[in-house]
């Protein structure tokens, strides 16, 4: 598995090129903005995008979706709870494409070897996942480095949130953690050292 990491937006949405090396098929997480960097990182390493993912709803993470959608002929993949609901203040509400896939806790979407796995993580909004594929967690705004989402835009809540990160922090074993915004992490590390999951941990 190879993991590409394309910070795209004025916001710097962490956008995920998620490939099986053996067919370059690949899955593309949170196609925030800038549909050219990611579309030529997809041609220049000929990789065959067959599965668009999104952790959210929110305008930074789905900025260039429709564009990578059209030119990669990928599936979509989200939560339908984020379909049509709250929204960052000033931008409309996500209007999901026709033949748009829903997915939900405990569903797997596959590409090529690789197998996703989808947890139900609100907070940050109401259908927020985390995906888990091999030793790798793609957190979204649920799950940063030492913090967490914001929780005070429409449908943000932070009693969700908790709930979220000890569910995460429950899983078994170690993960490198790619979140939506700044540095990758470690599981053992946030477990230990993140106020907001130990506060879950401790607390809930």
């Amino acid at each position: 598995m190879l993991i590409k990491t394309l910070p795209v937006g004025h916001l710097e949405t962490n956008c995920y090129v998620v490939t099986d090396e053996n067919t370059l098929e690949c899955a593309v997480i949170d196609p925030g903005a800038e549909s050219n960097t990611i579309l030529g990182y997809l041609e220049d390493n000929r990789l065959r995008c067959r599965a668009v993912m999104l952790t959210h709803a929110h305008f930074d993470h789905t900025g260039a979706l429709a564009a990578v959608l059209e030119e990669t002929g990928a599936e979509l993949y989200f939560n339908e709870k984020e379909a049509g609901g709250a929204t960052v203040p000033g931008f409309k509400p996500f209007d999901p494409p026709e033949g748009a896939r829903h997915y939900s806790e405990g569903d797997e979407v596959r590409v090529g070897s690789l197998v996703f796995r989808v947890l139900e993580t609100p907070g940050h909004t109401p259908g927020g996942v985390t995906l888990v594929c091999g030793d790798a967690i793609f957190s979204g705004d649920t799950l940063f480095r030492l913090s967490c989402g914001r929780t005070d835009f429409p449908g943000g809540d932070m009693m969700e949130e908790l709930r979220s990160l000890k569910k995460i922090a429950a899983l078994p074993g170690d993960y490198d953690v790619y979140p939506g915004h700044d540095m990758a992490t470690r599981l053992s590390i946030e477990r230990e050292h993140n106020p907001y999951m130990r506060h879950a941990i401790e607390k809930l």
